[in-house]
């Protein structure tokens, strides 16, 4: 082999080592068709569908999204016009450090009888000293057959996560889901690494995306993209 064909092989392998590191790559993000959503501006033109919670602005002007207020039982503010069968949601989400009172993620595959796919977190679990609780940070659900308390019960451990770094309860948080037709991953604060990786437990085929709150949880929500959807029909 010729001096100029070793030097070609070598900044091609070179250059696919780099690709291959990239986040992109690492975190399996679709490569075309994401979509910039402003929930501030969803919000004020009517075009979130928000379930069981008050959704306003935010005050913060330096991220553009959106607070839901606390109350019973889940709620959600669902993106409307938009259909999602596998692709890639980014958001960034701020809880806060109060036990069982910060439940906040995303929705997807959401469908006209109520059910829906949520990998979600659980902020106040973060840096808990408590063993058990600290690997309960990163949760995937399947609403309403496969709740948190049915998986924990039949399937322990196996649908829920530390989070690792952990990042602080009270700071905005970085969350990318990754949907396949027979799989989830969920990344934190840019991580390589995925803090979940689960099998799917439902068999839903497109379906409505949002922003997801817990039982007697608030949330605020910025900077939501999404890769992979389309207009809903």
């Amino acid at each position: 082999m010729s001096n100029l064909s070793k030097s070609h092989l070598a900044l091609t392998i070179a250059a696919l080592l780099v690709v291959a590191a990239s986040p992109a790559a690492t975190q399996g993000r679709p490569p075309a068709n994401e979509q910039r959503i402003s929930l501030r501006q969803q919000l004020a033109s009517n075009k979130l569908r928000v379930v069981n919670r008050a959704a306003t602005a935010l005050t913060d002007s330096a991220r553009d999204g959106i607070r839901l207020d606390e109350r019973a039982n889940d709620g959600v503010a669902w993106v409307t016009g938009l259909t999602l069968d596998e692709g890639t949601i980014d958001v960034d989400v701020h809880g806060k450090d109060v036990l069982q009172r910060s439940f906040l993620g995303v929705a997807f595959h959401g469908a006209p009888d109520g059910s829906f796919d949520a990998i979600y977190l659980r902020p106040f679990n973060f840096r808990a000293t408590d063993t058990t609780r600290h690997k309960h940070a990163i949760q995937y659900v399947a609403m309403p057959a496969y709740d948190f308390a049915r998986l924990r019960a039949e399937r322990p451990d196996q649908f829920e996560n530390p989070v690792t770094p952990e990042p602080e309860a009270t700071t905005w948080v970085h969350l990318r889901v990754v949907v396949r037709a027979d799989s989830v991953r969920a990344y934190v604060n840019g991580s390589s690494a995925p803090a979940l990786s689960v099998p799917r437990l439902s068999t839903t085929k497109g379906g409505e995306v949002g922003v997801w709150v817990g039982n007697n949880s608030d949330g605020e929500f910025a900077n939501l993209r999404i890769s992979g959807a389309t207009a809903a029909r």
